[in-house]
């Protein structure tokens, strides 16, 4: 009689835990990968807000630019860039100029913007890694009155920490009322938006609650009588860094004095290899430089989680690397903060800004639960470019 009740007893938790297992089983699980993509119905796609432009400009015709911006602007068109990172080249920041000299509006969301936009603006843009508030306000284009709002997803509190009050219009805010959406107007009824929050322009914000009111807002700062609306997917595709591309032989090249000088030594040189060149010496030995042998561990390490496809769990080890590196050869703790850049910038001479924007990326990497590998292999670049350099 006992051995039944053990059994009945066994066979009764072997039930609940198969009903346990098959209700977790059904539970859906939230896609975090932030895409941006227009065509993407997932929570952090843009779906919502492309298919909503007709909307908001009924009058206008909608065009999707795929390739580098070459179009002249004028007084009734709109330029609308959502990406994660706004790094555009010197040509590329021209033609956007002359969108914008044109009388055309140019509207563009980003989680970073490089130093060369910030600085032209007069600009600092601060990220808050640790923010726990998921809100921001706008400003009522017709009433003028601050409208807030919420939302359950990820919370990215970049803002600009530093503006030029003679030349920037505040249109949002922050829930800690740090301005997060700005406007510069030109003479020519022109204008640049920037908007540091592109996760609020996501399908999971704006079909929270009420939050379409939101869009329509951020969007109804731009002129009524929009003709021609360019959506863009060149800037959220094609990523680059012009400040990678930064080398000292190219800023000489850029100062005359310096240039003459380095021409000079030049010349010097090839007259002292002339006159010098015939004189017999000792060969002496070549010794090979240590290699970089985090560089390498990296790589393999790399290769061996690629061949396995879990692009989540080679970011988790890109990271680990990163910090053990960090700890060993420049005696810094790894926290990942402010002070943590501040520091380690200082000790490497890594450019501070693209140190920001490694640990940006490296906590973007491990925060989400699928890396893609479009993200995987940025974030390598932007490591090599950190163990090359220093």
């Amino acid at each position: 009689m006992k051995k039944l009740l053990t059994y009945q007893w066994l066979l009764l938790m072997l039930m609940a835990l198969t009903v346990m297992v098959s209700c977790n089983s059904n539970q859906k699980v939230l896609d975090k990968r932030v895409t941006l993509n227009r065509k993407d119905k997932i929570p952090y796609g843009t779906y919502f807000a492309y298919e909503n432009l007709q909307h908001i400009f009924p009058e206008a015709s909608i065009d999707v630019n795929k390739s580098a911006p070459s179009m002249t602007g004028g007084k009734e068109d709109a330029f609308i860039v959502i990406c994660r990172s706004m790094s555009p080249s010197e040509e590329e920041a021209i033609q956007l100029s002359n969108f914008i000299t044109n009388g055309g509006q140019v509207f563009i969301s980003a989680f970073y913007f490089n130093k060369h936009i910030l600085d032209s603006l007069h600009l600092e843009l601060s990220y808050d890694y640790f923010a726990e508030s998921k809100g921001l306000t706008v400003n009522d284009p017709v009433t003028s009155k601050r409208d807030s709002f919420y939302y359950p997803g990820e919370p990215f509190e970049n803002y600009f920490s530093k503006i030029d009050s003679g030349i920037t219009f505040i249109l949002g805010r922050n829930a800690n009322g740090q301005p997060n959406f700005v406007k510069f107007t030109y003479d020519n009824g022109g204008a640049l938006y920037l908007h540091c929050a592109p996760t609020a322009l996501t399908n999971f914000f704006l079909l929270h609650k009420d939050n379409k009111k939101y869009y329509d807002q951020v969007l109804s700062q731009l002129p009524e009588n929009i003709s021609t609306v360019y959506w863009d997917e060149y800037f959220r595709t094609h990523r680059r860094n012009d400040d990678q591309e930064f080398s000292a032989l190219s800023w000489i090249r850029k100062q005359p004095g310096l240039s003459a000088a380095m021409w000079l030594l030049l010349l010097l040189a090839l007259l002292v290899y002339l006159f010098e060149s015939k004189r017999k010496q000792r060969v002496v030995p070549v010794r090979p430089p240590l290699k970089n042998a985090t560089v390498e561990f990296a790589r393999t390490v790399g290769r061996l989680y690629l061949q396995r496809k879990d692009n989540n769990n080679l970011a988790y080890k890109m990271a680990a690397i990163f910090m053990d590196h960090v700890r060993r050869k420049f005696n810094v703790r790894t926290t990942m903060d402010d002070e943590f850049i501040e520091k380690l910038s200082h000790k490497s001479g890594y450019d501070k800004e693209l140190l920001a924007n490694l640990v940006y990326q490296l906590k973007y990497a491990q925060a989400h639960y699928e890396v893609t590998d479009l993200e995987l292999l940025e974030l390598q670049q932007l490591l090599d470019h950190f163990y090359q350099t220093t």
